[in-house]
């Protein structure tokens, strides 16, 4: 075990933490940082966790190592059960799934994502992959947890998205008690820079990494949110980074992340 980490791993670990014992939880497709995340906090603080691949849809499998691909029959291994598309959909559509991960090219501050399309569908800028079967999922699922590691450009946090995949606490049609969804919305937002925590649906600032200053979220964000007193995120134990190793020995994770973000040290203490 080396005496430093690195940022990306810090940030699989702080993202594990948003997940609480005994959940049925649930990722989408391409999200290195959220499939370790997962098996992370299996291994570590919730072990009674339910953990469903979001590709495979593998229910509880026991990977070697994780894949730079999340339709790999590696994370289907040991499995104790594979649902079908239909069941896992089934499952959100009922409110059985208590989490899911949740990211997007845009993410406002009602915890509204968007990977759909940057402009208006009249002046199209870019268009994105889109959201498969998020905006369903986001409408039931009783707790998401969104996450991106773009936050830096300052193109990501934004007051308001161009378009809406998925699902935040308020849309510009309504409430989500006004549209009839049974889903609790977003949790937390985890960034390279820090950690929001979704206060009566709306994104406050609760914690940052410490070689990053309130003043750097601020320029970053594209919507106020409270900067005064904010506490750093608690260090990783140096087994939870060794978990993280263990799990990612090919650093798929480093994906997600911008070279500057991967520059980021931290000292074990």
């Amino acid at each position: 075990m080396t005496d430093w980490y690195s940022l990306d791993e810090w940030f699989c670990a702080r993202l594990a933490q948003t997940i609480h014992d005994a959940e049925m939880v649930f990722h989408g497709f391409a999200s290195p940082c959220a499939t370790i995340a997962m098996h992370l906090a299996k291994r570590t603080h919730a072990p009674h966790m339910v953990l469903i691949e979001g590709a495979t849809y593998a229910v509880n499998p026991d990977p070697w190592f994780i894949p730079p691909t999340s339709n790999d029959r590696a994370l289907m291994h040991d499995a104790s059960y594979v649902m079908s598309f239909e069941e896992l959909f089934d499952a959100g559509a009922r409110g059985d799934l208590d989490r899911m991960f949740l990211s997007g090219a845009q993410i406002d501050r009602l915890g509204n994502t968007n990977v759909t399309l940057i402009g208006t569908r009249d002046a199209i800028g870019v268009k994105l992959g889109g959201g498969g079967g998020g905006c369903n999922l986001s409408a039931t699922v009783g707790a998401l947890t969104l996450w991106t590691t773009r936050h830096r450009s300052a193109r990501t946090l934004v007051d308001r998205c161009d378009f809406v995949t998925d699902l935040g606490h308020r849309t510009p049609d309504g409430t989500r008690a006004e549209l009839g969804h049974r889903g609790g919305g977003p949790e937390m937002l985890v960034t390279e820079l820090g950690v929001f925590k979704f206060c009566d649906g709306v994104a406050v600032l609760v914690e940052r990494f410490p070689d990053v200053e309130p003043a750097e979220i601020e320029r970053a964000t594209g919507f106020a949110f409270g900067t005064a007193d904010v506490p750093l995120v608690p260090p990783p134990p140096a087994e939870v980074i060794e978990l993280v190793r263990a799990l990612d020995p090919l650093g798929v994770r480093q994906r997600e992340f911008a070279p500057r973000e991967l520059a980021r040290m931290f000292e074990l203490r």
